[in-house]
């Protein structure tokens, strides 16, 4: 059996939601720094390029990237809105722990099927 059979879409949606939350967590860090873009993952786009490159995350995740256009600029050209941010961070959380818990059991699964329970 194939990784994709296995396991489906799940390994690289993982990837990908995993890159987000590490993009997500340096906006929030540098909500005051002056200047700073903040950026985001779309998540469709990242996880068709995926599919598209043959698992080839680096490229897949460069050309899913955007720059967020805030509601209300700052003055000094920061483009992060905390709220925002963590917002997306929340729901991006939630939605990275749904994937590993499908994960976790499809494994489950997978292991009990092998010991014949």
């Amino acid at each position: 059996m194939s990784n994709e059979g296995l396991f489906g879409v799940h390994g690289a949606a993982l990837t990908v939601r995993s890159q987000r939350m590490g993009m997500l967590a340096s906006n929030i860090a540098n909500a005051s720094t002056p200047g700073y873009l903040a950026k985001d993952i779309d998540f469709r786009a990242a996880l068709a390029g995926l599919e598209a490159s043959g698992g080839a995350s680096d490229q897949a995740i460069a050309q899913a990237t955007l720059y967020r256009v805030p509601l209300q600029p700052s003055a000094d050209g920061n483009t992060v809105e905390l709220a925002t941010e963590q917002t997306a961070f929340a729901e991006n959380a939630v939605a990275y722990q749904t994937t590993l818990s499908f994960l976790n059991g499809r494994i489950n699964t997978i292991t009990r099927a092998l010991r014949g329970e």
